[in-house]
């Protein structure tokens, strides 16, 4: 009798205190003004895994915390250069405190995976002083091996070398640190972007460094959506290996590229770094505007740009995202940039290597085709790269995916590039993409319409 009453007690103070929880924590997000689809989407999750949801909560649903453990907001220093062109993405960008567009003496593109190795391996071999490297994912296989080697013969020359890798994307690397022993040995700096077995009142599992940054004696910057490891790129052609796109920038936007590093450097290690200008660095007429994205800054920055980017667009947007799980803000834009008379073209791998995210995209690319927008399905291998072509204007580069994660949750970095050569360059690399498409998505039965219209729901989480 006594244990049974002890057992209700038990169970009805679970219920009150799950229910307490799930009260803090609606009224959590209604402070933080979540929108109602976020909101009800949490919701649901609560009434069917009480307990399991708010944990989830607590690690997965918080971004952009007040405390004391929270990464400290990058500020781009402002630069007066000779971009007087009227662009509707510069001019709101600035008003958010982004730098201006930096003149660049040199900007090279790279979308094959032999091409952009080389030239990785290039800037590594030249190097005089210093190298510095931030990427997601840094996999230990034969290709990275040989990058690892050059690491360790330029360490081993006195060069200054810092690589700082996210815990997660890099989790092998981060569970067997002993294959770093000898680039460590040789003097090279690493560190691990919020280690996930570790300070676990500062590590926000849900929130990653996806930035890929490598800099070069503060003049020349590797960026875009490559890893290191041997899917992205390697000294000989791979018909498996994923199709992503890399570029070279060298001059002063360099600058901007190290404030980033520096920042999400310090917060891994407590070292601060500073800038030695190279005297060798010239303007150019190639303009990049460089915008870091996630916790670390105080505004959604690039997701507003890209909404003025949707809006102000006059003849086209062509998108390249391997990822394409947008929220209701971006589709209604696209949607009305279509009735305006707009050319909108979504290109996207056929097969994302995802089952959740194949299901909860499926929704959304038939609702643009409804309209008459162009969903081209890459037929060829993973399509990995993120590239956004507006107008003859600009085109936006980088490590950001069209999705609720690279928006609004991992630290990222883009890039918009003011340049004709570029943009003209982009759209020849577009149209051999389309070349290897399909377009439309296949006819669905009625409940794969509403398992992919459910799927909405947890679309905010992925």
């Amino acid at each position: 009798m006594s244990m049974n009453f002890a057992n209700i007690v038990l169970y009805n103070s679970l219920v009150i205190i799950s229910d307490i929880f799930i009260i803090l924590v609606f009224i959590h997000m209604i402070y933080k003004k979540r929108t109602p689809t976020g909101i009800i989407a949490w919701l649901l999750f609560m009434l069917l895994l009480p307990y399991i949801a708010v944990l989830l909560y607590l690690v997965f649903g918080l971004r952009k915390r007040e405390n004391r453990y929270k990464k400290n907001p990058i500020r781009l220093q402002k630069r007066t250069q000779s971009f007087h062109k009227k662009n509707p993405i510069h001019d709101i960008l600035k008003t958010y405190g982004i730098a201006d567009a930096t003149g660049n003496e040199h900007f090279e593109l790279f979308t094959d995976s032999v091409g952009a190795y080389e030239k990785l391996m290039s800037c590594i071999k030249d190097a005089k002083k210093s190298i510095y490297i931030s990427t997601y994912i840094f996999e230990y296989d034969d290709v990275t091996k040989e990058i690892i080697d050059a690491l360790i013969e330029k360490a081993n020359k006195g060069l200054e070398i810092k690589i700082l890798m996210d815990s997660l994307g890099s989790i092998r690397l981060y569970l067997f640190q002993g294959q770093l022993k000898e680039l460590r040995g040789a003097g090279a700096k690493i560190e691990f972007f919020m280690p996930v077995f570790k300070m676990p009142f500062r590590n926000y599992i849900n929130l990653r460094n996806h930035r890929k940054i490598y800099i070069f004696d503060n003049k020349r910057v590797l960026s875009g959506g490559m890893n290191i490891s041997h899917e992205y790129f390697g000294p000989n052609v791979d018909k498996a290996r994923w199709k992503d796109i890399f570029f070279l920038s060298e001059g002063a936007s360099s600058e901007l590229f190290f404030e980033i590093f520096a920042s999400d450097w310090f917060y891994a290690s407590q070292e601060k770094i500073g800038f030695v200008k190279n005297s060798t660095v010239n303007a150019g007429d190639t303009f990049l505007q460089v915008v870091p994205s996630g916790p670390d800054m105080s505004k959604d920055v690039l997701y507003e740009a890209l909404l003025c980017a949707i809006y102000s667009a006059k003849e086209r947007i062509w998108i390249v995202t391997p990822y394409f799980i947008p929220n209701n803000s971006i589709v209604e834009a696209l949607i009305i940039a279509k009735h305006k008379g707009v050319d909108v073209k979504l290109i996207t791998p056929k097969d994302s290597k995802h089952i959740l995210v194949n299901l909860t995209r499926s929704s959304y690319m038939r609702e643009l085709e409804e309209v008459g927008i162009e969903v081209a399905l890459y037929n060829g291998t993973m399509l990995h790269a993120k590239a956004i072509l507006f107008d003859d204007t600009s085109v936006m580069l980088g490590s950001v995916n069209l999705d609720n994660r690279s928006l609004f949750l991992n630290y990222e970095v883009a890039v918009f590039v003011y340049s004709p050569k570029t943009i003209t360059d982009i759209e020849s690399w577009m149209n051999k993409l389309l070349l290897n498409s399909s377009g439309g998505l296949t006819k669905i039965s009625t409940p794969r319409a509403i398992l992919e219209n459910l799927m909405r729901i947890i679309a905010p989480q992925l």
